[in-house]
């Protein structure tokens, strides 16, 4: 690993101090494990090392996972290794799901209680449930079939749900990012945080939506969020 150089991206990336030390920290204890369990390099290491240290981990103590591998997300990353990356960012997001109360299908703003009950009869009662159930047209068409809830409501929910893994983001948030365009994370990741701020406040002035904009801290955190969230659902 080229430690300097990976120490130079990640204050580039406005890190501190300290948060760089541990970043760095979390690097050299997966080069550690690879070595001493593995025989090999952080640069020679696959999914199934990675998938295995976080079991190791989490095996170790419950939540390691979430606080041990963005390190590595950050530096697949400056490697240009986006798999590796990708694939620590979905180990880190079900490590972060594990300790949060599923959000309520129910909750959202706007949905049709009936298709909540009758997805509800299906098994699907949160958003986790929904994530994992919708992942694909092909998974929300049988899902449509089996619960009577029309393909349009279904990924409606999907995409709100999807919107909730985004920090903060819930039954009005999701709902005005939805009815506004920005239905997906991949789509929030492509704004200016300023700009989808000021289009925000544009379409509640247009359309009467009943809640307020982000105010400017929330909408950096979002698109910041969005942009570092692996993709989970294919559209």
């Amino acid at each position: 690993m080229d430690s300097e150089a990976f120490q130079q991206f990640l204050k580039r990336k406005g890190k501190k101090a300290h948060v760089v030390a541990n970043l760095i920290g979390q690097v050299d204890q997966f080069a550690d494990y690879l070595a001493r369990e593995r025989q090999k390099t952080i640069e020679t290491a696959t999914e199934q090392d990675l998938g295995d240290y976080a079991a190791e981990l989490e095996a170790h103590r419950s939540g390691e996972a979430r606080k041990r591998v963005r390190g590595l997300i950050l530096y697949y990353q400056f490697c240009g290794k986006t798999t590796m990356a990708s694939y620590a960012g979905v180990i880190r997001e079900r490590a972060i799901a594990k300790r949060r109360k599923p959000f309520a299908l129910g909750d959202f703003r706007g949905v049709s209680q009936d298709d909540i009950a009758k997805l509800e009869a299906a098994g699907i009662v949160d958003v986790e449930h929904m994530l994992e159930a919708g992942k694909t047209p092909q998974s929300r068409q049988c899902l449509a079939d089996e619960s009577g809830v029309s393909l349009e409501a279904i990924l409606e929910l999907v995409k709100l749900a999807d919107l909730s893994r985004i920090g903060a983001v819930k039954s009005v948030r999701a709902r005005l990012y939805h009815d506004a365009g920005v239905d997906t994370p991949a789509k929030m990741a492509q704004w200016n945080p300023e700009e989808l701020r000021s289009m925000l406040i544009a379409f509640i002035e247009r359309t009467g939506f009943d809640g307020i904009a982000p105010l400017p801290q929330e909408a950096r955190n979002a698109v910041k969020t969005a942009r570092q969230l692996p993709q989970v659902i294919t559209y």
